[in-house]
């Protein structure tokens, strides 16, 4: 089953390459790994702000990880062309906007890790680190960016 089939058959549409907010660009291929810069969590258009252990809990920020990695596989199809030429997703650095005391940032960062197996199978299986951090830009709840391999 292609990519394309599989994100129709869980009814995601990819989402244009989102506008920088700052210096830098959404993505960097050299050869064949393609690094793209960090997607914060939006949540109808808007930027997802809030505080996991303050407001947030940990349901809703492995929604707001989803929402991410659906943002990641847009800049990602932008890059490459097409994302059925994704050799392997091969990591995911998730940074969770959190209280000093709240502790399952994993948990936040298995809604984008989880959606990388269901979109790619074997190929979405990846490395990862999940950081809780003090603040985001713009108060957003998670910032995800991610490495794969390419054709």
């Amino acid at each position: 089953m292609s990519v394309y089939d599989k994100l129709k058959q869980l009814g995601i549409d990819l989402p244009p390459v989102a506008v920088p907010a700052a210096a830098y660009v959404p993505f960097m291929r050299t050869g064949n790994l393609v690094f793209l810069s960090g997607h914060i969590a939006k949540k109808d258009g808007k930027v997802w702000a809030g505080q996991l252990g303050a407001g947030i809990d940990t349901a809703e920020g492995k929604q707001a990880a989803r929402a991410v990695a659906i943002d990641l596989l847009g800049t990602l199809h932008a890059a490459v062309g097409d994302l059925n030429k994704v050799r392997r997703v091969i990591k995911l650095m998730s940074l969770v906007n959190s209280t000093g005391s709240y502790v399952e940032q994993h948990l936040v960062t298995n809604g984008a890790s989880e959606l990388m197996g269901e979109v790619f199978g074997d190929r979405g299986a990846h490395a990862r680190s999940a950081f809780g951090v003090a603040q985001l830009p713009m108060g957003a709840c998670v910032e995800i960016e991610l490495i794969a391999e390419v054709e």
